[in-house]
């Protein structure tokens, strides 16, 4: 039987994937990150709670050097900008951008999957954010597969179940299927909440507001 890891941050694009993916492809394990991002603590814990949920085993994996490495706001102590203040998508990604972020977990996902055996690698890449980030792309995911035919002997496939769908669209996924929304954890800034202002924080209520999922509002921002 194959089986599946998956790229887990704990906002809503990793969450819905995980969502849709556990039974059809046996994710058996999520791989969480700690770069040093501002909300790092955040994420562990909200990607902890999915897993157990979800029944899977969850690691963590500290990239240090990736933070040494990274200027912008996401991980820097500068003040993250609000989404009003970010006037075209190069402005946005220049903001929250870190060097090769996923291309760097999806190598460090197939070294795993090359080790135990997994089959498929689940990332939340999606269309909305392929708009600011190029490393969101369908044609990102399929050079990375194409990497991993000749970078590993396990092949996995790199699988984004999200990649055709804007936010809007991922929040009705997560309804439809019964997703529980209330343990995702989309803010950029950190502190224990969604601060409601940064551009992450700011697409996922504009989601849920487009499906009327006011309970969820309330829950998340409230």
């Amino acid at each position: 039987m194959s089986k599946s890891l998956i790229l887990l941050s704990g906002g809503l694009d990793s969450l819905v994937s995980l969502g849709l993916t556990k039974n059809k492809l046996n994710v058996e394990l999520a791989l969480t990150f700690d770069y040093g991002q501002k909300s790092a603590k955040d994420e562990i814990d909200a990607s902890a709670k999915i897993c157990r949920y979800y029944d899977v085993t969850h690691k963590i994996i500290k990239l240090n050097f990736l933070k040494e490495i990274t200027h912008t706001a996401l991980v820097s102590e500068d003040t993250l900008p609000t989404a009003e203040q970010l006037k075209n998508e190069m402005q946005s990604a220049k903001s929250v951008w870190v060097p090769n972020r996923n291309g760097l977990f999806l190598n460090i996902a197939a070294a795993y999957a090359d080790s135990y055996g997994y089959n498929n690698i689940v990332i939340g890449a999606n269309k909305e954010e392929a708009k600011t980030f190029p490393d969101n792309t369908a044609e990102f995911i399929d050079s990375v597969n194409r990497e991993f035919e000749f970078s590993t002997m396990e092949k996995p496939k790199v699988v984004a179940p999200l990649i055709n769908y804007a936010k809007n669209d991922i929040v009705m996924l997560a309804l439809s299927n019964g997703i529980p929304l209330e343990l995702t954890m989309s803010c950029y800034k950190g502190g224990g909440r969604h601060c409601g202002e940064c551009e992450s924080c700011t697409r996922l209520r504009h989601a849920l507001e487009a499906n009327k999922a006011y309970d969820y509002i309330e829950k998340l921002f409230g």
